[in-house]
């Protein structure tokens, strides 16, 4: 799966989170607007540019720049680790979403978080692992994360709707100590606001096998790169920070877009932290 955001769409996000103009960005890169907006929008570098100078500018950090014009990208994960844990990806109008299913391989209880842009392959997922859906987790209210949740209630009455929207009745509405069982698995929630004023991080852990925590961090943060929030851009870094960077290095990091990502290599690699 490709990175959610090439170098230009990290550059651009830099800038606008740190209010710089497309003018004086150009010029710290020792290139014209025109080529500037151009590597904005395709990602591709015309020539070597000074990150040292460039990266201070944009609040960004010069290694880890350079690193994504090589190429990085994350070492993939060996997901079976988490037996009982299945990435959805739906499509649509050149966007790509990810939702994700966990159960308990005993009960067959499951969690859905988010639904992404179509509910059918869930659905399937859902029916042809004969599992009960107790849960649906939604990180925000984005349209494209919550595109199929309509039709998901339909089918699955008994499921319970768990979000951070201050608005949502009191009977869906997360609570900072919460605490859910399913099966053997527990799930807690951190708020990660900034990208969305009801942006919630949900943490998945008592794996069998001991294996890592999961955390479906919505569009908190993204494989070398994070969700746009240029109105909350201090306040989104500041709880990507306290909120899932925090985790063991080993914690296994379930974005809204793109590949999956682990707390150590963006903390590794991710130019904006």
């Amino acid at each position: 799966m490709n990175l959610e955001d090439h170098l230009g769409d990290v550059l651009r996000k830099g800038r606008l989170h740190a209010g710089v103009a497309v003018e004086t960005a150009a010029h710290a890169g020792g290139l014209t607007s025109a080529q500037w907006q151009a590597l904005e929008e395709t990602g591709t570098v015309p020539r070597p540019l000074p990150w040292p100078v460039l990266a201070p500018l944009l609040h960004l950090d010069a290694v880890k720049l350079a690193g994504l014009a090589q190429g990085w990208t994350p070492r993939p994960v060996e997901v079976t680790q988490w037996r009982e844990l299945r990435v959805i990806t739906t499509g649509g109008d050149g966007c790509t979403v990810n939702a994700y299913l966990v159960w308990d391989e005993v009960t067959r209880e499951a969690a859905l978080f988010d639904t992404g842009l179509d509910a059918s392959p869930i659905r399937h997922l859902i029916e042809s692992e004969q599992l009960q859906l107790r849960y649906i987790f939604i990180t925000h209210g984005h349209e494209d994360h919550v595109a199929g949740l309509a039709d998901l209630r339909r089918q699955f009455p008994k499921a319970r709707l768990r979000r951070s929207d201050p608005t949502a009745p009191p009977d869906q509405r997360n609570r900072l100590n919460d605490c859910l069982a399913l099966g053997s698995l527990r799930i807690t929630l951190r708020e990660t606001p900034g990208h969305a004023a009801d942006g919630v991080t949900y943490l998945v852990g008592n794996w069998p096998d001991d294996a890592p925590h999961v955390a479906v961090v919505g569009d908190a943060i993204f494989a070398g790169s994070m969700g746009k929030a240029p109105e909350a851009a201090a306040l989104a870094r500041q709880k990507v920070i306290e909120q899932i960077l925090s985790l063991p290095p080993a914690t296994l990091l379930c974005p809204g877009h793109g590949p999956l990502t682990t707390v150590a290599e963006e903390k590794a690699h991710n130019p904006f932290f």
